[in-house]
């Protein structure tokens, strides 16, 4: 079977690499146009165009596949390398780029999709970040047959993974990732002799996972500490969450509820095992923590550099 794929980041390239480690035919991959990162902010490829470039596929790089939008000349360059290819499917996985009715039609068998949630729960861009933050006992990955729609498509195969209470986003991304890449294997081999069997997606429990904006990374000490510390997992790695300490911004990577009260912010006490801070309910025993241009530590080695005084207040937004 001839695979065209469409992805960008790790959890792309893990698919990929098991695809191409079960022997598909993989002509051409689309991948997003290089970005600038790092100190030196210099281009730099994604994953999946280095697993691509690493192993002889062709690499294509549109900034658009509109043949009648801003970057028309790019989709129809596109277009002639997807002709060229003659897939028989393809496979996408976290691309970034919408397609267009004509990239949905031009494979034997569609575009399939690797989506990392139970669809219909979690559609859109960051189902993984979401269902921690939403405190799901359990999410998944589901290959999907792509429509018009946000992860509308008619659902072909489904995996279930339990989220652990100590789950970050990194951690989950990860098994998820090699799930992923399992499943659409068992897709494509099924596909190749007429084994999917699709199943429209249910009408009740459609919920939609927005992309995460660095606005959300400011913690809200108002909110209860359960809910604080699931987004601590969740926006770890990405954004990471933040407060304000005597005008000193600190990223707080880890933290537990623990029994306390007091005012949102305010530091409650300090010692080896962490520092607790009151929430809007209850309260959170920090366990690691972050300076700005330092590295994220276990509390009591970033006490031993940078104290922090019970009575203390971390910034609180009024409102």
């Amino acid at each position: 079977m001839r695979v065209v794929f469409a992805g960008t980041p790790e959890f792309a390239a893990v698919a990929l690499q098991r695809l191409h480690a079960a022997g598909f035919e993989i002509p051409l991959v689309l991948t997003q146009p290089d970005r600038p990162a790092g100190r030196g902010m210099k281009l730099q490829a994604s994953p999946v165009k280095a697993f691509a470039q690493a192993h002889g596929i062709a690499v294509a790089q549109p900034r658009g596949l509109k043949l009648d939008g801003k970057y028309g000349e790019d989709a129809a360059a596109a277009r002639e390398a997807l002709l060229a290819a003659r897939p028989e499917v393809m496979v996408v996985a976290a691309y970034g780029l919408i397609l267009p009715a004509w990239v949905l039609e031009l494979p034997r068998l569609g575009c399939l999709n690797i989506h990392a949630s139970l669809l219909p729960r979690w559609r859109g861009a960051a189902p993984i970040h979401r269902a921690i933050e939403a405190g799901d006992a359990e999410t998944g990955i589901t290959i999907m047959q792509m429509d018009a729609g946000l992860d509308t498509g008619d659902m072909l195969l489904e995996a279930r993974e339990a989220i652990r209470a100590d789950d970050s986003t990194a951690t989950l991304h990860d098994r998820l990732a090699a799930l992923g890449g399992r499943l659409i294997v068992e897709a494509l081999e099924l596909a190749a002799c007429g084994g999917l069997h699709p199943v429209k997606q249910p009408a009740e429990g459609v919920s939609y996972a927005h992309k995460i904006e660095k606005a959300e990374a400011a913690i809200d000490w108002r909110l209860p500490a359960a809910v604080i510390e699931r987004r601590l997992r969740a926006f770890d790695p990405f954004p990471g969450a933040s407060s304000v300490l005597a005008g000193e911004t600190i990223k707080v990577w880890r933290a537990l509820p623990c029994a306390g009260s007091g005012q949102p912010g305010e530091v409650l006490a300090v010692g080896e095992a962490g520092v607790e801070v009151a929430c809007g309910e209850g309260a959170l025993r920090l366990t690691e923590l972050q300076r700005a241009g330092g590295k994220r530590l276990p509390a009591a080695a970033y006490l031993s550099g940078h104290p922090i005084a019970p009575g203390a207040r971390f910034h609180v937004t009024p409102g």
